[in-house]
């Protein structure tokens, strides 16, 4: 393989038209640029230089090697402008995802932030639950996930994720306006036995959180209706077509028609992190994006209303 620095030396040797005129254009010796070209001359088996009364000319291998010397060294000078500019996030790109109610709340504040700090940094935003935000990060479509997981609930998140925690999220019961426990001060899972429920769909984590809570508590609820979307769900909730268990990142809008009601010692609390894989490259820009994260998750940690005791999210 041909040795880029001596291709350099030989193209600097062309332009001048002189060892010592290209000796004092790289700072060398002459004797140093006589060595590179000899070993240049060596590695491509053929002479590439002659010497004549007027200075030195290139053979006709020399101007093979020169004019591909020319793009070798212009493609490598790209390279280092754009490594230049990854590393001062002046360029690149970043491709994260999040599950519904982070994106509709923590996310966007910090791709808004970090959009305004770092403008030329490509972001790709994409919803996912965190066993296919998993996959993806497995498969390279992510740099970065938001994901979340439960203590003592089956099918917690992969070993191989390096996770940086961001806030705990409990779950609160929603009751419709006009439903009997909507003024109960103190409100036990087992008061919700003979409920019906609406819950989400089997694949999402939010389905698993409150069939455990209700195991927990000695029964198993009567899922009327199924649903992933928040507004949804609140909304038959707010109609009377059931209750349900919501986490308070997905309460920062809720419907007038619900009322929302902590439940005592037994909620799910779920935790929720900034994830990628375990031993993966993490660029500049990864590492900028996970920090906003942690600062803006610090806006979204549940506060306690001193009026109502209820527990409201703080953004």
């Amino acid at each position: 393989m041909l040795d880029v620095r001596r291709m350099k030396v030989l193209r600097e040797v062309a332009a001048c038209g002189s060892f010592s005129a290209a000796a004092e254009s790289l700072s060398f010796t002459q004797s140093a640029i006589s060595q590179q070209v000899a070993a240049l001359e060596r590695e491509t088996g053929t002479k590439l230089v002659e010497r004549g009364p007027r200075g030195i000319r290139l053979t006709q291998a020399g101007e093979v090697v020169v004019k591909h010397a020319d793009a070798v060294l212009s493609r490598l000078s790209c390279a280092e402008d754009e490594l230049q500019a990854l590393a001062g996030l002046r360029g690149g790109k970043l491709a994260l995802s999040t599950f519904q109610s982070a994106g509709a709340t923590l996310v966007p504040r910090a791709i808004a932030a970090f959009h305004r700090r770092y403008p030329d940094v490509e972001l790709a935003l994409m919803q996912a639950e965190p066993d296919d935000a998993t996959d993806m990060l497995r498969g390279g479509e992510l740099d970065l996930a938001i994901v979340y997981d439960f203590d003592g609930i089956p099918g917690g998140l992969d070993e191989s994720l390096d996770k940086v925690h961001l806030i705990d999220d409990r779950y609160d019961l929603l009751v419709a306006r006009d439903h009997p426990l909507a003024d109960k001060a103190r409100i036990r899972m087992s008061d919700l036995a003979e409920e019906r429920w609406v819950n989400s769909t089997k694949g999402c984590g939010c389905s698993r959180a409150v069939l455990h809570a209700c195991a927990q508590a000695g029964f198993e609820p009567h899922v009327a209706f199924e649903n992933d979307e928040i507004l949804s769900v609140q909304a038959l909730v707010a109609n009377g077509m059931g209750v349900t268990l919501m986490p308070q990142l997905a309460l920062t809008a809720v419907h007038p028609g619900v009322a929302v009601r902590p439940i005592e010692r037994e909620a799910p609390m779920r935790h929720i992190y900034a994830a990628r894989l375990r031993d993966a490259y993490r660029s500049p820009a990864t590492t900028a994006m996970l920090q906003l994260l942690v600062d803006m998750a610090e806006e979204f940690r549940p506060q306690v209303s001193p009026a109502g005791g209820e527990a409201v999210i703080a953004a």
